[in-house]
């Protein structure tokens, strides 16, 4: 099972998400930012890495907010959603090919990965 970390970015009370490219296997779908946890790498650390390298952030990790299982019969995937507490500059589109600050109510409306759903329902609810 490979581990994956995914950030729940909020500017006032928006929630940051990311479009895969059309050119992707799972683009053109949304996702929360995040990616794969490199060996030896903490969760937080690898969130740390991989914001800096999509969205050219640098964010201080705070706690889990969900948890996520996918397997889709080719891949097993743990994605594991934390919130950002802090980011330091504007996040800009490196790998995705768009980015959208959407209020909390309206994240499920938007096309996202299977293993992103019950974060997005998690981030939903908690917002009520």
């Amino acid at each position: 099972m490979t581990l994956v970390v995914a950030a729940i970015v909020r500017s006032g009370r928006m929630v940051l998400l990311a479009q895969r490219p059309p050119d992707d296997p799972l683009g053109p779908r949304w996702e929360f930012p995040g990616g794969k946890v490199e060996r030896g790498e903490s969760p937080e650390a690898s969130l740390q890495r991989e914001l800096l390298e999509e969205l050219g952030v640098r964010v201080e990790v705070g706690q889990r907010v969900a948890v996520s299982t996918y397997d889709d019969g080719c891949r097993s995937i743990r994605l594991v959603a934390y919130e950002v507490t802090r980011f330091d500059g504007e996040p800009v589109p490196t790998v995705h090919q768009a980015l959208a600050w959407v209020a909390p109510e309206e994240v499920l409306s938007f096309d996202l990965l299977p293993a992103d759903v019950p974060i997005a329902q998690v981030v939903a609810k908690a917002d009520r």
